[in-house]
């Protein structure tokens, strides 16, 4: 009994040293956040990048040259097309910017003058149901405070080790570090581990890898389809003064799914208010079609055989990653949520099934055949 009793008090204070241990471990954590954001995209960009990596060292190329190659590439595809739209797209979204507020004042005459067609005896009426519903100062304080808001948490997120573009210098190295020397990374930090879990989570490394990467790719292809499709559809609509800016803003948002295509929507219609006429009624169209593009045909092709992730789990992935590390979380969070599905899939999901299956198939053996059915020997071998 006395046995039973000092064990019982012993786990007890286990339990609570642990618990008095994880408070000063939380709180290291939490400091180290913008560390692990750091870490979460390069990992996304490592994921990203692989495949090609791997291709160049199949043809005996060395691993570490095949990430400076990559890079070089990269950066080079990219600086090449800031400086072949760059400026023209950074021209129209000043422009852009400074329409909004001319197309909103629009907006609320078109609404003023149509209250006052329904009322021809109070005309004054129309102002007072705006003011009243439609606070419009307020209106427009709340979206840039909640922009800024969005903003500040991203930018503090990201800038709170060495600036935003040390940050981005930064993981850019770690993802190029973990490409050059993966093998290593990964068979060093399963080695903490206790068996077998050591070589079953160094077997999900690869797919993971596989699924962060495919959906990372996937993305960047649809949202630059959509992105060229908006500037084209734009231009031939009669926008052609904001087509590159308002496509450049929908490839950007496109890279959210869900929200991206409502989102890059917004400027473009407010935009279309200006033009007037049926120019309105094309652009809403335009980006109808756009999203059900996106849901019903590039997603599925190029996206969804990758995630293996239910929408609503993608949709919730978005939003949660927005609220907690802004419009970057919105980024890093769905890849994040498809790696992790592999684990709950490889490591949970399936065996649990492959032990149902186990557990329903018969365990007795079949009954034997009775001594009386059975034939009886032969004469001749009986003689024998």
């Amino acid at each position: 009994m006395a046995s039973s009793d000092e064990q019982r008090i012993s786990i007890s204070l286990s339990s609570v040293v642990l618990l008095v241990l994880a408070v000063p471990l939380l709180a290291l954590l939490w400091q180290l956040r913008s560390l692990f954001l750091l870490v979460m995209i390069a990992i996304v960009l490592a994921a990203s990048i692989a495949p090609v990596v791997d291709w160049a060292e199949r043809y005996r190329v060395p691993r570490w040259l095949g990430v400076v190659l990559t890079y070089l590439a990269i950066a080079a595809i990219i600086t090449g097309v800031a400086f072949w739209v760059g400026p023209t797209v950074v021209e129209q979204i000043q422009r852009l910017i400074r329409q909004i507020p001319v197309s909103l004042k629009q907006i609320l005459d078109y609404a003023e003058s149509w209250v006052v067609s329904l009322n021809d005896e109070r005309p004054d009426f129309a102002s007072e149901l705006i003011n009243r519903f439609v606070d419009v100062q307020g209106l427009t304080r709340w979206v840039i405070r909640s922009s800024q808001q969005l903003l500040v948490r991203s930018y503090g997120l990201t800038t709170g080790i060495l600036g935003g573009f040390f940050s981005v210098i930064l993981a850019l190295f770690l993802s190029g570090y973990m490409l050059a020397d993966s093998r290593t990374l990964v068979k060093n930090l399963v080695r903490l581990l206790p068996q077998p879990w050591d070589d079953r989570l160094a077997a999900q490394v690869g797919p993971m890898s596989n699924r962060i990467g495919s959906y990372i790719r996937g993305r960047l292809l649809v949202s630059t389809i959509l992105s060229v499709a908006t500037t084209v559809s734009l231009t031939i609509l009669g926008l052609s003064d904001f087509a590159l800016g308002l496509g450049a803003i929908s490839g950007f948002t496109n890279l959210i799914p869900f929200l991206g295509p409502i989102l890059g929507a917004i400027p473009a219609l407010v935009v279309a208010i200006s033009q007037g006429g049926w120019t309105v009624v094309w652009v809403l169209i335009l980006y109808v079609v756009i999203q059900n593009l996106e849901t019903y045909v590039l997603d599925p092709l190029l996206v969804g055989t990758s995630v293996g992730v239910h929408p609503l789990y993608q949709l919730l992935a978005v939003l949660g990653g927005t609220q907690v590390l802004g419009i970057i979380g919105a980024l890093v969070v769905p890849p994040w949520i498809a790696g992790g599905a592999v684990l709950l899939e490889n490591l949970y999901l399936r065996p649990k099934l492959m032990a149902e299956r186990r557990r329903s198939l018969p365990t007795n053996p079949p009954p034997e055949t009775p001594a009386t059915n059975r034939p009886s020997p032969s004469p001749m071998m009986a003689d024998g």
